[in-house]
């Protein structure tokens, strides 16, 4: 069945989240842990041999098995699985649960962006105390920056997105395009000569595909926001770089170069199936993906990466990817954090997630093992795609911050940046729109906004 990657999830509504930057609630306490004493050896001994049950929420398919390796190895702890549904109603169900104090995971799976919000309202356990920070090496650096921004550790990085470009190599051979653009200056003449030659669209920019646009923005050393952890924010989807990637993007579509479809739908499926895109501009999670979509269009598909600002560098953004976190609230923290752990940083079960559930890997045992980078892919003409991806995942940029109200900024992307890219509008203009409305949400929350 074809579907929304969890990558491109649902995102929750205004309403919710302000009333959960309003009240300040949290999940009641670090399970009789204080977060500021560490853990010893002897604590987690004891823990992890004491009878245990503990609930983990996740959308990953068939992770029950990865779970099943954790039980082995500590058979003292039982955990549930659950998957309460993706996007909207995991947030939904996780919010709810955490406001009324009852119902809530020990562990909770958790996009990188959404992380923030839940930790001002101190609903995740600082992980610190109990060894994550000894765990930073397992990681990318930039991913791990993610789940730990500044002293504390909110969740173990468990799958990433970094950017590249996936493109039909038959429509480029028929455009007289022999090599993929290496500058997004390439890219623009490749499109012209792609849409006069062979009738193709280079690729797809998604109307309301907020997560693709700020990984494009990543890419061009953009920084849209920031976030002291406390009251303070800071709001730039406006920025002179930030225009220029918009100016370039309106260009191309005002020009009829590239299309502006709602993708992850039916006609968007059978635009990738049909040629009617000779390209995907996408993330890491994006070649299994197409390869579901598109199979039969198998060996005409490569992979390359990101355009680039300047020919003399090489630099990626992100796009998509989470986390798995344990709540303030959970009565067993030594025994949740080690679910986490085990999870996405034993080599066992990192490598299973890399290679049964198809999630893109963060972790470095993984990125530099033979097994995984080596494989060979007949639906991208025996191109070394995990290899690829894994050198791109090198020159993501560790300095992204999001703000801890990204539901709103998302769905207001919609209404502003998302209403113009489809009407072929001024993308700079809607920037400004945009811009405002998330400043003044910002101080109507009570923010400082720098």
């Amino acid at each position: 069945m074809k579907k929304a990657p969890r990558t491109a999830m649902a995102l929750l509504g205004s309403v919710a989240v302000a009333g959960l930057l309003l009240s300040g609630c949290s999940a009641g306490t670090n399970g009789g842990t204080p977060s500021s004493s560490a853990i010893s050896q002897a604590d987690i001994d004891k823990a992890m041999t004491t009878p245990t049950n503990l609930t983990f929420w996740t959308w990953v398919p068939d992770i029950q098995n990865e779970v099943d390796l954790f039980e082995a190895k500590y058979p003292d702890i039982k955990v549930k699985v659950e998957n309460v549904g993706q996007g909207l109603p995991h947030y939904q169900k996780l919010r709810s649960a955490i406001e009324a104090g009852t119902g809530a995971p020990d562990v909770a799976q958790i996009e990188y962006q959404y992380i923030p919000s839940f930790v001002l309202p101190k609903s995740l356990l600082d992980l610190t105390p109990y060894g994550a920070a000894d765990l930073s090496g397992d990681f990318v650096d930039w991913a791990w920056k993610q789940v730990a921004p500044a002293d504390q550790v909110w969740a173990i990085p468990q799958d990433v997105g970094p950017m590249g470009n996936l493109y039909r190599k038959d429509i480029l051979d028929k455009a007289g395009i022999t090599q993929p653009p290496a500058t997004w200056d390439d890219y623009a003449t490749a499109a012209k000569a792609v849409k006069d030659k062979t009738g193709s669209y280079i690729s797809n920019l998604g109307a309301t595909q907020a997560g693709q646009m700020i990984g494009f923005f990543w890419q061009a050393g953009v920084k849209p926001f920031a976030y002291d952890g406390k009251q303070t924010v800071a709001i730039n989807v406006n920025s002179d770089k930030a225009k220029q990637v918009a100016d370039y993007w309106t260009k191309l579509i005002q020009d009829g170069l590239i299309s502006t479809d709602v993708d992850f739908n039916d006609t968007w499926y059978q635009g990738l199936a049909s040629g009617k895109y000779a390209g995907w501009l996408t993330a890491a999670w994006g070649p299994i993906f197409l390869q579901g979509t598109a199979k039969d269009t198998s060996g005409l598909w490569r992979a390359a990466p990101l355009p680039q600002w300047d020919a003399s560098t090489q630099v990626s953004g992100n796009w998509g990817g989470s986390s798995d976190a344990v709540l303030a609230g959970s009565k067993n923290p030594i025994a949740a954090y080690e679910l986490a752990k085990f999870i996405n940083d034993d080599k066992e079960s990192a490598m299973m997630l890399a290679t049964k559930q198809f999630l893109y890997p963060p972790q470095n045992s993984v990125l530099q093992d033979p097994a995984f980078v080596d494989q060979k892919s007949e639906f991208y003409g025996g191109q070394q795609v995990n290899k690829l991806f894994a050198d791109i995942s090198k020159t993501v940029d560790t300095d992204f911050e999001w703000l801890p109200f990204m539901d709103y900024v998302y769905s207001t992307y919609e209404g502003t940046v998302g209403k113009v890219i489809a009407a072929k509008g001024d993308i700079s203009a809607a920037l400004d729109a945009w811009q405002d409305q998330l400043v003044k949400y910002a101080k109507d929350q009570g923010f400082t906004v720098k």
